[in-house]
């Protein structure tokens, strides 16, 4: 027992492995939870998919697969802001075609005779590849993240809560709203290294949806997330070492899982004891 916990940690590219899925677990569990209280997990989705062709694009040229990341995430989010506004009928529609478009173009890019080895690594990403200068660029990232979370956690709760009262608070709920999806694309740059293009969107909705099943109140509910991120960061890495599979995909089982338990837990929970509105 005590070699199956030792001997992932023998190895570097484990070590470093774990310190990643650790920032993204934290950052992307706590960004979560605003994802959810705004309603917003199909639009952090959509955004995560959207990106697809920057990041191809970077591979092709060269560059940074962050700075590719970062031109999809406008590309992105400037398509479904345009699409959004005139056809506000059916928004989620357009929403789709739009991301459908986008990722559809990404595989017509990566299909291309220029591809370099590894493109696949962009949909499923390469979690126990993950270099100590990714490792920095994450908690780069993530920091102002966290920070502007603290800073700002009052004003986002009181307009998640109720959107009509953020005037009178001399808060602007689209504001608020554009600065959710905004920590959320950066969330998504930091993930997508590790855990790809198809299953970085699970850190950032997974933890923050089994915790929402578990408790009424939000902060709760963010430590309960993080928590959940990083159990199923840990747990997902030591089964990938031992099974010899894809630690991005081992991570996202995993999540998945915890999701399952958690929707379990509060069946039996609301059966027996009942529920009450999320507050703080």
């Amino acid at each position: 027992m005590i070699d199956w916990l030792t001997d992932p940690l023998a190895f570097g590219a484990t070590t470093r492995a774990l310190i990643e899925i650790a920032i993204l677990g934290t950052v992307g569990a706590a960004v979560g939870c605003w994802v959810i209280l705004y309603r917003l997990s199909y639009s952090a989705e959509s955004l995560a998919h959207g990106l697809f062709p920057g990041l191809v694009g970077a591979a092709l040229l060269g560059l940074p697969i962050l700075l590719g990341g970062a031109a999809g995430v406008l590309l992105a989010a400037a398509l479904i802001a345009l699409v959004n506004r005139f056809a506000t009928d059916d928004a989620d529609t357009a929403t789709a075609v739009v991301v459908t478009t986008l990722f559809g173009l990404g595989v017509l890019l990566a299909l291309s005779p220029e591809s370099p080895p590894g493109i696949s690594e962009l949909l499923f990403g390469d979690l126990l590849g993950t270099t100590d200068s990714e490792i920095i660029a994450s908690a780069a990232f993530a920091a102002p993240v966290i920070v502007l979370l603290w800073l700002l956690h009052s004003r986002l709760l009181a307009v998640g809560f109720d959107q009509g009262s953020g005037p009178a608070l001399g808060v602007s709920p689209g504001l608020m709203t554009g600065l959710v999806l905004s920590l959320v694309a950066v969330t998504v740059l930091i993930g997508v290294q590790a855990l790809g293009n198809l299953l970085v969107a699970a850190i950032l909705v997974g933890p923050a949806a089994a915790a929402r099943l578990l408790t009424d109140r939000f902060r709760p509910m963010m430590m309960l997330s993080v928590v959940f991120a990083l159990l199923a960061g840990l747990a997902g890495i030591y089964i990938s070492f031992h099974a010899k599979i894809a630690a991005g995909a081992a991570v996202a089982g995993c999540l998945v899982m915890i999701y399952l338990l958690a929707a379990a837990a509060s069946a039996v929970a609301e059966r027996s004891f009942g529920r009450t509105s999320l507050n703080q």
